[in-house]
């Protein structure tokens, strides 16, 4: 009996899957795989946070598929050889995936293509726009976001999302599956406790982030997202990297009435835009003048601000959430960047690795544009002489310290005046002091971005 392989990557759901439904179209009986794929770069193997949602996402949409007859095939090793193996034993003639966009992937990707004795039928499941149809007057791709915004909302059209297909034709031929708890993707020791209280990974749990936001946050996230206290954010940056949700089905739930939502939607799709063009933005300067940026090489002190130790409470609450949930708020995250980057003078690349360890949310191409971008290094960046203070960001944007004494409890009892400033408190805190003053720290900064501006490299 012949078949078609379904292959699950970053696409874990049964609505609006172009692959899926072109699967069910093709009339053959249909076998679902997922691939551990081993054979990707060491640098960007996914991170631990990562392999946790992935393990329950999985664990998720094998459920699903159960529901409708179906068992999701696991695999761990070289995708290309695998997919061969399979092709072979089960009679496929035809395999459908949605399109990746990371370097490694479509490098994969390419070599697939080339498979003998097999048809081979990619979609766009995962972007509202394919990064090579937006162009500038020129021809060239967008490196400022807000004409590439400009250009998304008047160029291109968002088609409805496809339904989640009502049956299909499963493979009957028993076809062996690892087990996903033999993949290690669980932690053994706990450091993970929280998350489970704090995420519901699957197509289910992205649904109902999705309704809840537009219910209970949606019209409050203009003024509100910037207050990390306040549950303002949609929480679906995790859901969207998985693939959980499609960004047309968040698209179609929030237009006309969340525009200012829906254009940090769109902001990942300039950070996809750049990565696809730009295929070294993990690793690279975007600006080459940043080549000769006098980084520092400080292992103690980039451990402090690992370990929450920095003695501004602002970036410690950060990289405590961060820790202990795997998320951090987008302004915190901003904050701790900065602070890496231009009060410790440690490379971009340094915070970039952590947070691809510590996120659920890890994503390529979001994860590598955020850096380079508050390292001033990247596309659209954000202007070298940004240097945020974090005392004052903290006293903005978490006025009370609620934020702040929510993850770091030692500082409860300190008054809303003192929280983000405690050096100044008159008592003794079992906390650690500054690392560095941050005035003297952004004079230094300034002089070295200085530097490189005036050599002009």
């Amino acid at each position: 009996m012949s078949s078609a392989i379904v292959w699950f990557r970053q696409d874990l759901r049964l609505h609006d899957n172009p692959a899926l439904i072109s699967a069910v179209k093709s009339g053959l009986p249909l076998i679902f795989l997922y691939i551990d794929d081993t054979n990707i770069e060491n640098n960007w193997q996914l991170g631990a946070a990562s392999k946790w949602w992935l393990h329950h996402s999985l664990q998720s949409l094998s459920q699903d598929l159960a529901k409708m007859g179906a068992n999701l095939i696991l695999r761990r090793g070289d995708s290309q050889k695998i997919l061969a193996e399979l092709i072979s034993q089960a009679d496929a003639k035809a395999l459908f995936y949605n399109r990746c966009y990371e370097p490694y992937a479509i490098a994969r990707d390419t070599k697939i293509k080339k498979m003998p004795d097999i048809e081979v039928n990619s979609f766009n499941g995962s972007l509202l726009v394919e990064p090579w149809n937006l162009k500038t007057k020129q021809g060239g791709y967008f490196k400022v976001y807000t004409p590439f915004w400009k250009s998304f909302r008047h160029e291109v059209l968002i088609e409805a999302p496809l339904p989640k297909p009502k049956s299909w034709q499963n493979f009957s031929k028993k076809i062996a599956s690892d087990n996903l708890d033999s993949w290690g993707f669980v932690p053994k020791i706990n450091w993970d406790k929280q998350f489970a209280q704090e995420w519901q990974p699957g197509e289910a749990g992205a649904e109902k982030a999705l309704s809840y936001f537009l219910k209970n946050i949606g019209l409050k996230y203009n003024t509100e997202r910037d207050f990390p206290a306040i549950q303002a954010t949609s929480r679906l940056s995790a859901p969207l990297h998985f693939g959980e949700i499609s960004p047309r089905q968040i698209w179609q739930a929030a237009f006309p009435q969340h525009e200012k939502f829906l254009s940090e939607v769109v902001w990942r799709e300039f950070a996809h835009n750049l990565l696809y063009h730009f295929p070294q933005l993990p690793e690279r300067n975007f600006q080459a003048k940043f080549n000769s940026f006098p980084w520092s090489t400080s292992e103690k002190n980039l451990k402090k601000w690992q370990q929450a130790e920095t003695g501004y409470p602002i970036v410690d609450a950060g990289m405590r959430q961060l820790w202990q949930t795997g998320i951090m708020h987008n302004r915190v995250r901003m904050i701790v960047g900065s602070f890496l980057t231009k009060d410790l003078l440690l490379h971009w690349r340094h915070g970039e690795a952590w947070f691809w360890d510590t996120l659920v949310d890890a994503d390529l191409a979001n994860n590598a544009f955020g850096w380079q971008w508050i390292a001033g290094s990247g596309a659209d960046a954000a202007p070298y002489f940004r240097v945020f203070n974090p005392t004052l960001q903290g006293e903005k944007f978490d006025p009370e310290g609620a934020y702040v004494k929510k993850w770091l409890p030692e500082l409860a009892k300190l008054p809303a005046k003192l929280v983000h400033n405690p050096w100044e408190a008159n008592i003794k805190l079992n906390y650690p002091a500054r690392m560095v003053d941050h005035g003297e720290a952004r004079t230094r900064a300034l002089e070295a971005y200085k530097k490189i501006r005036e050599d002009g490299h």
